[in-house]
């Protein structure tokens, strides 16, 4: 390999600059973790500067190839650690920008339920999927991304496309019915109005926790209105001195940042669908906090 000059140092940290965002969309949707997504960045980086740029004819295809596989490496060792975490693991929140919930492919995908259903694939099957339905790249491109022949990889899409078929959140909500259903769940949880709840809980909602063992979240999922009404009310929401909940943008949907006494205390994405609340995602880890007191950048 020929020894790098400083215009060509430039022009490869200009290109990686260009492609970040896309680069850290893929990582994150295939990782459900930002932190490990900034992980596969660095490694990008440095395998990306030490590329002779002259013979690389498509750089942003290089550059989701290099990215693609160091997320299939750190996907199968999160993995193993997933099997080790303490209690209902949930995909690391993050402040989005309102042109994320604009695009409604990308929100739907970088949704914290359609991150859980891809937490159902295998690795490769997950990377194909999230090449092919949400960056729409061909069949051959995504090929030399995984190694695996083209026609392996149609099949891994259509087995990926079925089984997310089978379990993907029924449909979206507009803008319109999102921010009414946030901002009813919003006051009943504040006010722990258990009728104002029950009217804008779906009949069969989904809540989720996770707390990572450091803080108290719940042991498994709590299904049903009845249910998930009086948790809120009772348990979960329980009003105290200095908690405050501000209505944000949390992957690329409704969500609300809770505060203690003005410090994060955790983030609740929440799923509408047809007017409803169906899912009530609570992350309360420490550690999956970092991102949600700035935007962070997504694109495709």
């Amino acid at each position: 390999m020929s020894e790098r000059t400083t215009g060509t140092d430039d022009s490869a940290t200009e290109v990686f600059v260009a492609h970040r965002n896309l680069l850290f969309t893929v990582a994150y949707e295939m990782l459900g973790s930002a932190a490990d997504a900034e992980d596969v960045l660095q490694e990008t980086w440095l395998r990306w500067v030490a590329v002779d740029l002259g013979g690389i004819r498509d750089q942003r295809a290089y550059l989701v190839r290099i990215v693609t596989r160091q997320s299939l490496d750190r996907l199968r060792a999160l993995g193993r650690r997933k099997e080790s975490y303490v209690g209902p693991w949930l995909p690391e929140p993050l402040l989005t920008a309102p042109d994320v919930a604009d695009d409604v492919e990308l929100a739907e995908h970088v949704s914290m339920a359609m991150l859980l259903v891809m937490e159902t694939l295998q690795p490769v099957e997950r990377a194909v999927f999230v090449l092919r339905e949400v960056f729409d790249l061909g069949y051959d491109e995504i090929a030399e991304a995984v190694g695996k022949s083209p026609t392996a990889v149609r099949q891994l899409a259509y087995r990926a496309r079925t089984h997310v078929a089978a379990r993907r959140p029924r449909g979206v909500a507009s803008p319109a019915e999102t921010r009414a259903a946030l901002q009813a769940f919003r006051r009943a949880v504040e006010t722990g109005d258990l009728r104002r709840l029950l009217d804008v809980l779906a009949p069969d909602v989904v809540a989720l926790s996770d707390g990572g063992g450091v803080k108290h979240a719940l042991p498994r999922p709590v299904v049903g209105a009845d249910k998930v009404a009086r948790l809120l009310a009772v348990r979960w929401w329980k009003r105290e001195v200095g908690r405050t909940a501000e209505l944000v943008q949390v992957n690329g949907g409704p969500g609300l940042l809770v505060r203690v006494d003005g410090e994060v205390d955790g983030v609740v994405a929440v799923r509408v669908e047809d007017g409803y609340v169906t899912g009530a995602y609570h992350v309360r880890n420490p550690e999956k906090l970092s991102r949600v007191e700035r935007e962070t950048a997504l694109s495709r």
